[in-house]
């Protein structure tokens, strides 16, 4: 297949690069920064020069989306709309523009994660975001088909516990590498609306 990867350069998205190239797909790599193609997900009219440079795809992969952790009596209107902006109408743009953009039997692979299910402190923003994703997933799947849309769902990730272990107390983390089988899940797969927790 040809899949499209947003987010390669990061912790999750390097080993989600590494896995699916090393099953045999061509990966066109796309970042604000880095990869074979830049763009600024947050921005409609960047994603859609996004996929006119890209060409037709076969999935479409997300591993990028931003979100502020705060106490929850710092968090202004604008980190939630930056919350919101950042990891849900980035990731549902991707959806809604792409439909029309790849094969017809093609599938959308989101990023969520724990917080949609497990609130931390600071981190009801995310926990808010998270859960917009998952929902949206699951309503979009049913519009979309014979298209999928899937997400996947970590906890912590493994080679993180430096920066983001402490605020995640208790809860075990998972390698990146086992988060990028339930990539492999998603876009090599037959199932929709579902949010994968590796």
């Amino acid at each position: 297949m040809k899949i499209l990867l947003i987010g390669a350069s990061g912790t999750l998205g390097a080993a989600v690069h590494r896995t699916l190239a090393g099953r045999g797909h061509e990966v066109v790599t796309a970042g604000r920064g880095s990869g074979d193609l830049r763009v600024d997900i947050t921005d409609p009219d960047r994603i859609a020069e996004l996929y006119d440079r890209a060409g037709r795809v076969d999935a479409v992969v997300s591993a990028a989306g931003s979100v502020p952790f705060k106490p929850f009596a710092d968090l202004t209107a604008d980190d939630y709309r930056a919350g919101f902006e950042g990891k849900v109408l980035s990731q549902v743009e991707l959806v809604r523009q792409g439909v029309s953009r790849i094969a017809e039997r093609g599938s959308f692979t989101l990023i969520t994660g724990v917080l949609a299910r497990e609130p931390i402190v600071t981190g009801s923003a995310a926990s808010l975001v998270n859960g917009a994703v998952e929902a949206f997933v699951r309503a979009a799947a049913i519009e979309i088909a014979p298209q999928r849309v899937n997400a996947v769902s970590p906890t912590v990730v493994t080679e993180s516990l430096p920066d983001y272990g402490p605020f995640f107390p208790g809860m075990p983390p998972v390698d990146a590498a086992d988060v990028a089988q339930a990539y492999v899940r998603s876009v090599e797969g037959a199932q929709t609306g579902q949010v994968f927790i590796p």
